[in-house]
């Protein structure tokens, strides 16, 4: 489904009934098609509050996802709709509504409270770990959490603050204010702020005057039309729509590892599974696990791309061996970029090894298809070319006087005629040899019986005959020896490609590590100056900041510094196997 996306509604993607989360395999298997990268966004809060309203006007519809206007909330679970971008060509967009928060009718209250957002480092981790999550782990979440839009519906306040005219994300930063003080009170008030602030670095506000006054249209909204919503509310939901469609970003994983429909649905159940299971939700497990699916299908799109342009690039016979090798290498090296660009964290290099091995049959393969074409074709020379040579050995054209020159001569002209025949391939030697060693016997049959050739003319034919036999074996060695060495080259410059090319992605990764730690450490000196006077809370910060100044320091040390050692170092060491 990378284009031509049709989903007419919405679809359920996570139920939630009786306590427990499943995944609904019809979401999956919708995601499942869509090859193309994702936008994802995903609207939490109140229920009733005009979640889905905003959600389906993303969509370009006025319904889709049911609105709840009724006392019976509609929305169980993660409720999906994936439409084409309207502004990222070859982007879909996947619309998440969740469950409405505060519902008294829905279970897990713990977990679907309005303390959600103070929960996360308990909620979900970046690593692997025994050990709760801390300074280490919490501090990564920046780098890969997504922005945050806060929307506030009927608005009826004038944006002013200290009698000054604000802009509504000035209003949210007002909000996220800490407020001085140790009161149990103004602590739990201060920790939701803390939170968007400290997992969002990036924030923005939407402020929605009420649509309409008429309780009527508001209940069935969807089927209102323009003239009867409020200019001024249109005018708000349009800039919001411009907004998410402009700046929403493609969902990356970390080392900007792009999110395709499939790798959301592969995400998605994995996240939902750890959750069943009891464990903490691992960024690093699910991508792990991504990983193995995602490079098991980047092997075989790799080899099918290695197969596909040998199919197109190959003419069998080919006239030489190197001719071959010379198609293969460039088909090689374009399938060693496809599985680069879309494998990942290959770490012990076990998926590159399986696609290597796996190029090297079908190579072998195609070797021996080369072969078999060469010897046929061959054959079928040799016994067009023959037909004087086999008509004048069955009219006893030769048994007479000087029929050995004049078989000799026939022969001779066979051969000339058969070098003259282009693209017999690698077996046009071996064929021909094949073909003269058939004809000893005839020859020697012919010779003894010519009688015109004195016993002595006749031993030296036969000596002649048994030396030339002689140095076409030793053609055909010399031969086999080169095909040998071309194979050994092969195989060295096979090795340096697969080389150069896990260096410089190790490079690309490495810069966008850096680029990531860059960020985090951004985020947190920011934060480091707004949370000036909070002694114990900037005491934290400063030692996640020493935590990210040394990470950046290491990744900056072996990039540029010790890359070109490092890499070659690492690329061999996962490399060498393979040969």
């Amino acid at each position: 489904m990378a284009s031509g996306l049709n989903m007419p509604a919405p679809i359920c993607l996570v139920e939630n009934r009786h306590a427990q989360l499943s995944v609904n395999q019809r979401a999956i298997q919708i995601l499942d098609k869509i090859s193309q990268p994702v936008v994802v966004v995903a609207i939490a809060g109140l229920y009733r509050t005009g979640k889905s309203y905003l959600m389906n006007r993303l969509a370009g519809q006025n319904r889709g996802f049911p609105l709840g206007s009724t006392v019976q909330s509609e929305t169980k679970g993660i409720w999906m709709w994936c439409v084409p971008h309207s502004t990222k060509p070859n982007h879909t967009l996947v619309l998440l509504d969740t469950e409405g928060l505060g519902d008294v009718e829905k279970v897990r209250p713990r977990v679907l409270g309005p303390s959600y957002v103070t929960e996360l480092t308990e909620l979900i981790r970046t690593k692997t770990s025994s050990s709760p999550a801390g300074v280490k782990d919490s501090a990564e979440f920046v780098s890969f959490f997504p922005d945050f839009v806060w929307t506030i519906r009927d608005f009826m306040l004038e944006l002013k603050l200290q009698g000054r005219p604000i802009t509504e994300d000035e209003y949210l930063e007002n909000a996220l204010k800490l407020v001085p003080g140790n009161n149990p009170k103004i602590q739990a008030s201060n920790l939701p702020r803390e939170c968007i602030r400290y997992f969002f670095p990036k924030r923005k506000c939407f402020v929605f005057d009420r649509p309409t006054f008429d309780r009527n249209v508001l209940l069935n909204i969807e089927n209102a039309s323009n003239d009867q919503l409020d200019p001024k509310f249109q005018e708000q939901t349009s800039i919001f729509l411009s907004y998410i469609f402009t700046c929403a970003k493609t969902k990356t994983l970390r080392e900007r590892i792009v999110v395709t429909g499939s790798r959301l649905g592969t995400l998605v159940t994995t996240y939902v599974d750890a959750i069943n299971s009891g464990t903490v939700p691992c960024l690093e497990n699910a991508v792990t696990t991504l990983a193995q699916r995602e490079n098991s299908m980047a092997v075989q799109k790799a080899a099918d791309r290695y197969s596909e342009q040998m199919a197109q690039r190959l003419e069998l016979p080919t006239d030489t061996l190197q001719e071959l090798l010379d198609v293969h290498m460039a088909c090689e090296k374009e399938a060693i970029a496809v599985f680069m660009e879309h494998s990942f964290k290959d770490e012990n290099r076990e998926f590159q090894k399986t696609l290597m091995e796996l190029i090297e049959r079908r190579k072998a393969d195609v070797m021996v298809r080369n072969e078999e074409a060469s010897n046929k074709y061959c054959q079928q020379e040799l016994t067009r070319l023959a037909k004087s040579l086999t008509e004048g050995i069955s009219t006893g054209r030769f048994s007479m006087p000087g029929g050995h020159k004049l078989y000799l001569a026939t022969r001779e002209k066979l051969e000339q005629d058969y070098w003259q025949v282009p693209r017999k391939g690698v077996k046009a030697k071996e064929a021909l040899q094949r073909f003269l060693q058939s004809q000893a016997a005839v020859e020697s049959s012919i010779l003894q019986a010519d009688t015109a050739l004195t016993d002595g003319e006749k031993a030296l034919a036969a000596e002649r005959a048994q030396k030339e036999a002689a140095e076409q074996e030793q053609e055909l060695l010399r031969q086999k020896q080169k095909e040998q060495q071309q194979l050994m080259e092969d195989r060295e410059r096979s090795h340096r490609e697969n080389i150069e090319q896990l260096k410089a992605k190790l490079i690309r990764e490495r810069e966008e590590l850096l680029r990531d730690q860059a960020k985090m450490m951004d985020h947190k000196m920011q934060r480091a100056l707004l949370e000036e006077g909070f002694k114990k809370k900037s005491d934290k910060i400063k030692e996640e900041i020493n935590h990210l100044k040394n990470n950046i320091e290491a990744i900056t040390l072996a990039t540029a510094v010790c890359a070109p050692v490092v890499l070659a170092v690492e690329a061999v060491k996962g490399i060498a196997s393979l040969f």
